[in-house]
């Protein structure tokens, strides 16, 4: 009689979560994307306690410490400005880890507040089809088809300036996107088996809409707002450095980078060089990030 060995035990399988952390660690860009976007979070999170100085505390300010240069030490010989200063003596390093917290607050909450809007639209348009899909889709068309700077700069004149009226407007730029991506993942799961068997079970449509087709159509959702994020907080850049984003009160990236413009051709480059290199920074490591969702979240690419 023969002896039998031990028997060799099978690792347990891989879950959905295991493989999508193996896979995104594996590529180094996709970390380094991370890393950026984490520490632009962090910094944003707690700019109030790890700021050298409250750049829009006007009773803190010297007017003496304007324009200079990196490294140089303020009137009191108390506080190094590593980044320099601007033109209004403010702390450079200071106020770019104040404006990437609003920079970063807007482009969050706009990129959220589309993605709710724009997965409903595109989940009714599919689900109940007909005169209800074309109508939806057809303002989907006209909304896509105008340039969305266009689109904010005639919002923001209407609305005025402020950070509200500056996510109100990067929301109604936004949502068309993610209402014609919902739109396609939901036709894809209004034909399966799922959808037709909640159906017959007399279940109302708010319950099939967001309790079972939702969660199987956000994988592509959550690559687009990664990357809208980036285009988001792009585009608010660009709206504050036009002089018709957010206050002077609450000054992002776009606005610093537009305070140290004029100044520019006079040597004093650091005062948008800096804002400019954070925010550069920032929307890389975003779209890093997405672009290696976009791959290890495509079904085609699946094994």
């Amino acid at each position: 009689m023969v002896a039998e060995g031990p028997v060799a035990k099978l690792p347990p399988p891989e879950t959905p979560w295991q493989r999508f952390r193996r896979e995104f660690l594996a590529n180094k860009l996709a970390v380094f994307g991370l890393v950026l976007l984490a520490l632009a979070v962090f910094v944003a999170v707690f700019a109030p306690w790890i700021s050298p100085q409250d750049p829009y505390d006007i009773g803190k300010l010297d007017i003496f410490d304007s324009k200079l240069p990196p490294g140089s030490r303020d009137a009191a010989d108390t506080m190094t400005y590593w980044l320099g200063t601007d033109g209004q003596a403010r702390d450079l390093l200071s106020a770019i880890f104040y404006g990437l917290r609003t920079s970063l607050m807007v482009g969050g909450i706009s990129v959220a507040a589309a993605l709710a809007i724009g997965s409903v639209v595109g989940l009714a348009a599919a689900y109940f089809g007909g005169w209800i899909d074309a109508l939806l889709m057809r303002i989907v068309d006209i909304q896509l088809s105008f340039p969305a700077i266009l689109v904010a700069l005639i919002l923001l004149a209407i609305l005025g300036k402020g950070v509200d009226k500056v996510i109100i407007a990067l929301v109604i730029v936004q949502w068309a996107y993610f209402a014609r991506a919902a739109r396609g993942a939901a036709l894809v799961e209004r034909a399966k088996e799922y959808v037709e068997a909640a159906q017959c079970m007399s279940l109302g449509w708010p319950r099939v809409l967001l309790r079972h087709m939702l969660p199987n159509c956000m994988p592509p959702l959550i690559v687009i707002a990664t990357i809208d994020l980036a285009h988001a907080i792009a585009l608010e850049s660009t709206l504050s450095f036009l002089g018709v984003g957010v206050p002077v009160t609450e000054p992002s990236l776009g606005m610093l980078i537009a305070n140290g413009f004029e100044f520019l051709l006079s040597g004093n480059y650091w005062i948008s060089f800096f804002p400019g290199i954070a925010l550069a920074l920032s929307i890389v490591g975003i779209n890093l990030v997405g672009d290696h969702l976009r791959d290890i979240l495509n079904p085609h690419n699946s094994k």
